[in-house]
């Protein structure tokens, strides 16, 4: 993902339009195979620490929701030009996974806590045609692999081994792409995915220009034809609706991170505000399934 002062420069919404046509939408699947998601409430999103990502977090038990943000960002990690954060994810037995970008360069990198807090640094070398950006991460709920997420307009999604779960991964060498997930649909600017069930992701997309489905920022399904891993597969995209746009402020949101909580089947989905209002209002919007 861009950082945020490239993000700013893009084309006026057309959001009020758009929200005429915020029942499910899809290209291909009757709306009768889609999940229905439905805002049941909003909290403030600090626009220093909790703008870029989220994830619910169950080892330890009780542990705090996360969140990530320029402000998160450790001074011992930025300095060495890792000045972009994206969403992050945590697998179901505790390992804690925020994905990194510089402004240049020929790698990404994935910074991982384990369950007894210690943290790791795994880096992966640029494939051919792969994008430089490091939007996201969602942890496959086997927890042995993981996919990952390039910005702009994209056909597909990266897998890997899950970094320090996966025993063919380590710091000290190259975190390899395993395989791909190939898209039936176009997708634009996703921010953040996670996992439903072993074949079904949920996402967030930033999309500012509502050509690909019909609607600007929308929440996306994605139900793979088999669970990732070694083998690529295919997903169906399908989109759901558009994330709220509410702000005191006119001009161009920002869809960010997104997460969904098993334990309470809570989807929640960052919205930053435009202008000023990204210190006022940005929110995160929780939804339930209906």
């Amino acid at each position: 993902m861009p950082l945020r002062t490239r993000q700013r420069c893009r084309a006026a919404l057309t959001g009020l339009v758009a929200l005429a046509t915020a029942a499910v939408v899809s290209t291909a699947t009757p709306a009768t195979a889609a999940d229905t998601w439905t805002e049941v409430g909003s909290d403030r999103a600090d626009p220093l620490t909790e703008s870029q990502g989220l994830t619910s977090v169950e080892v330890p038990a009780n542990s705090a929701n996360r969140y990530t943000g320029i402000g998160t960002i450790p001074l011992s990690v930025s300095s060495r030009g890792w000045n972009h954060v994206g969403d992050p994810d945590a697998s179901y037995d505790g390992y804690y996974i925020e994905p990194y970008q510089a402004d240049s360069g020929t790698a990404k990198m994935y910074r991982v806590q384990s369950p007894s807090g210690t943290w790791s640094e795994y880096v992966h070398t640029l494939g051919g045609g792969e994008a430089l950006n490091n939007s996201w991460v969602a942890i496959a709920p086997s927890g042995q692999w993981m996919l990952s997420g390039e910005y702009g307009t994209m056909t597909r999604f990266l897998v890997f081994p899950t970094p320090g779960v996966n025993a063919s991964t380590s710091p000290s060498a190259n975190l390899p792409q395993a395989s791909t997930v190939t898209l039936d649909h176009a997708v634009r600017d996703v921010q953040g995915c996670d996992f439903v069930t072993s074949t079904r992701l949920l996402c967030s997309s930033d999309d500012p220009a509502g050509t690909l489905f019909g609607i600007t920022k929308p929440l996306l399904q994605i139900d793979l034809s088999a669970e990732p891993g070694t083998s690529s597969v295919t997903g169906h995209v399908t989109a759901l609706r558009q994330l709220p746009l509410r702000s005191s402020c006119s001009g161009t949101f920002e869809a960010e991170g997104i997460d969904y909580d098993r334990r309470t089947g809570t989807l929640r989905v960052i919205v930053v505000s435009p202008g000023f209002c990204v210190l006022t209002d940005s929110k995160t919007y929780r939804f339930t399934k209906s």
